[in-house]
């Protein structure tokens, strides 16, 4: 059986919770919250950069307002295509227009254990086989770093440790989150290293990186210093943002869609007031709250159309969107953590938001990682690919010639054109059991089983560094505080 997956960055738009007019609107207020209320700004670089643009910055309180000029021009002048390249080109993904790929994320600081099913501190080496699992699914497209190596002590050895490890264990795009600007400074120095030259890294980015805004409407002195820091050298940075219906945000999904869309327009006028050009990507990560106990929902429906509606403003836009979709509040393994992904994936998938992030593997809130989980969501999301490829009406496709030959009656199933569309008509499942079961026939194997079979498939598998030894050798005599994942867990 055939795993290739379906093509990435098929178009979707098919969900459209706005109409023309509500786009526009949202975007009018959004421009206007800017103008108006501004944003807090703790980064004295990101200040100046956006006082330099036209910007008024209040030094004492900190507080920016950006005229409706400024982001119009921000918009206008940052890339409406960006590539998240994979460093053997095959699986390269092309942010733009209703482009559709998928990826995980979240940065969880939990794991079921892969062996023992144990719920655990994340690690290292938990860093390290999710970039193998990632780099096994033929519908997660981009690996989005999406565990915290919690026996990673010293803070500014968390980043290159968690590069370093993805990009050894997988070719496809990596992207992460950050922790310090000592710690970005040396990811990027070590993906310029592999990449042969810092012109060949911004030529072909084979990473990436977030850096947050923080709900209401404010820069953290940090993450506006690596955002301002990642735009001078021209490498994609998502400025996401995570408004939460009730707590950071006005409760409704509407003041929730024009915040998550004021905020992250901040994040790339800073890019842009930085460096115009710089690939500047939009994000949207919010949700709602759990009105009893004013917890963040991760599993939510209206997260989902939260983020379609964001996606549909992006577009209209042309900015590239990174976007959240596929998770779960389940703490287990079980049918809730199975549907709310699922729709989740589907309507987000849908409304043609260019990169899903979260979409695989993340549960509990997003604050842990079910391995299995990635394998099931990984088919989630080759139906979602079958559901944007959509059905192609063509003379062949329609086949009414062959209809009317064979006339009423008639069997289709050892027809040539039966033979020559059987197998690029339908998704094949790798997990799904689709065979009949008759009245006291046992079950041999589950769809979960058969995921936990692939988990421990790739766990069993002999661990293959996708950098080159002298390459390797080099990287660990530049930044000594690499570790190694197995050797610590040995520990």
């Amino acid at each position: 059986m055939s795993h290739a997956g379906e093509k990435a960055g098929l178009r979707g738009g098919l969900y459209a919770p706005l109409t023309q007019k509500e786009i526009d609107t949202i975007t009018a207020e959004a421009m206007r919250v800017l103008a108006e209320a501004g944003m807090l700004v703790y980064s004295e670089k990101a200040r100046s950069a956006l006082r330099r643009a036209g910007a008024s910055v209040d030094e004492s309180s900190r507080l920016v307002k950006l005229p409706r000029a400024l982001v119009e021009d921000a918009v206008a002048s940052n890339p409406s295509s960006i590539t998240l390249f994979s460093r053997d080109g095959e699986c390269d993904a092309v942010l733009e227009d209703s482009r559709v790929h998928y990826g995980t994320g979240g940065t969880a600081i939990y794991v079921l254990d892969p062996e023992t099913g144990a719920h655990r501190e994340s690690t290292l080496r938990d860093v390290a086989l999710n970039a193998r699992m990632v780099d096994a699914l033929e519908n997660i497209h981009v690996f989005t770093i999406n565990v915290f190596p919690n026996d990673i002590a010293a803070k500014d050895a968390i980043d290159v440790n968690r590069f370093y490890h993805a990009l050894a264990n997988t070719t496809k795009h990596v992207m992460g989150g950050l922790y310090s600007v000592e710690g970005c400074r040396k990811v990027v120095e070590m993906a310029g290293i592999i990449a042969g030259g810092e012109d060949a890294l911004q030529s072909r980015p084979f990473v990436s990186f977030i850096t947050l805004i923080i709900s209401p409407l404010k820069i953290d002195a940090h993450y506006g210093d690596m955002t301002c820091y990642l735009a001078e050298r021209g490498l994609p940075v998502v400025v996401p943002t995570e408004p939460i219906c009730g707590t950071t945000s006005p409760v409704t999904l509407a003041s929730n869609v024009l915040l998550h869309v004021a905020e992250t327009l901040g994040g790339i006028a800073l890019v842009q007031c930085v460096r115009k050009g710089a690939p500047g990507i939009c994000g949207s990560v919010g949700s709602v709250t759990n009105l009893q106990t004013m917890d963040h929902v991760g599993g939510a429906v209206e997260r989902a159309m939260i983020n379609a509606a964001v996606a549909q403003v992006a577009q209209n836009l042309e900015l590239p969107l990174y976007s959240t979709g596929g998770t779960s509040d389940a703490a287990a393994m079980d049918i809730q953590a199975a549907y709310e992904s699922a729709m989740s994936s589907v309507l987000v998938a849908m409304s043609g938001a260019n990169y899903i992030h979260d979409i695989a593997g993340l549960m509990n809130a997003d604050l842990t990682v079910s391995y299995e989980k990635l394998v099931v969501d990984n088919e989630i999301l080759g139906m979602c690919q079958r559901v944007l490829r959509g059905i192609e009406v063509s003379e062949e496709t329609l086949a009414a010639d062959l209809i009317i030959e064979n006339g009423p009656g008639s069997s289709f199933m050892a027809e040539e054109h039966t033979v020559k569309h059987m197998r690029g008509e339908f998704y094949t499942p790798r997990l799904a059991v689709r065979e009949k079961r008759e009245p006291g026939q046992s079950i041999e194997q589950s769809a979960l089983a058969r995921a936990r079979d692939f988990v421990r498939g790739v766990t069993a598998q002999e661990t293959e560094n996708r950098l080159a030894a002298p390459l390797r050798d080099g990287l660990l005599r530049r930044f000594p505080e690499i570790s190694s994942p197995m050797r610590r867990t040995q520990q």
